[in-house]
């Protein structure tokens, strides 16, 4: 019987742990697949992983377009307030001779500048909406739906001055009212044009891509 049982051997039992002599798993290395994001690239590239599912999009395409709306209408219904009460009266002193409000029509760009261009700046403005409409397509950066909300209800805003307002069609007079003390006069549209502007400097220096991507130095 010992003979026997010396022959037929008996069978390993595998340990809980694994087998005898396995080491411990290694973990997975950069640029291996396990290590790839969800949308396809290296987690140690230095780029952001990016949701850009068509609903994310949808979403930072209805920001823009809220910030647009809100922006153009603060702009129309001060000017309208603005030419009704102003228009052809004394300025309203805010903070002394430091601000004031004074109406006047300002046929160049903002704060004043090259009034002879009139239909120039109208053309600008009107390439600056399309440009903004062709960038909301792969639009997925909060930020940046901001700053072009911003720059859209801004552009619409003098835009719609420019075709309606005397002294015709392309060249109407832009209302400004905001009168700074040893600054040019300006509207609430030039204020959301040069924060847009601002904003989108700010977001490129951090490297920030409309399309939500963040490249690192």
């Amino acid at each position: 019987m010992a003979e026997a049982e010396r022959i037929i051997g008996t069978p390993d039992i595998p340990e809980a742990e694994g087998h005898e002599g396995a080491g411990p798993e290694k973990p997975a290395e950069s640029g291996s697949p396990e290590s790839v994001e969800p949308d396809g690239r290296d987690a140690g590239d230095g780029e952001s992983t990016v949701d850009r599912s068509p609903a994310t999009r949808r979403r930072r395409i209805v920001l823009l377009f809220c910030v647009a709306v809100l922006a153009y209408l603060l702009d129309l219904g001060s000017k309208m307030l603005v030419v009704a009460k102003l228009e052809h009266h004394e300025p309203i002193e805010i903070f002394g001779d430091w601000l004031r409000l004074d109406a006047i029509r300002n046929a160049g760009a903002a704060f004043g500048l090259g009034e002879a261009f009139t239909i120039i700046f109208t053309i600008i403005a009107a390439t600056v909406i399309v440009v903004i409409a062709r960038l909301a397509r792969k639009l997925y950066s909060l930020p940046w739906a901001i700053a072009l909300g911003l720059l859209l209800g801004g552009a619409l805003g003098n835009l719609t001055d420019r075709v309606f307002r005397s002294p015709g069609v392309f060249e109407g007079a832009v209302v400004d009212f905001i009168a700074p003390a040893h600054f040019a006069v300006f509207n609430l549209a030039d204020s959301a044009i040069v924060c847009g502007g601002i904003l989108i400097v700010l977001l490129s220096f951090k490297g920030l891509d409309p399309d939500g991507t963040v490249h690192k130095d």
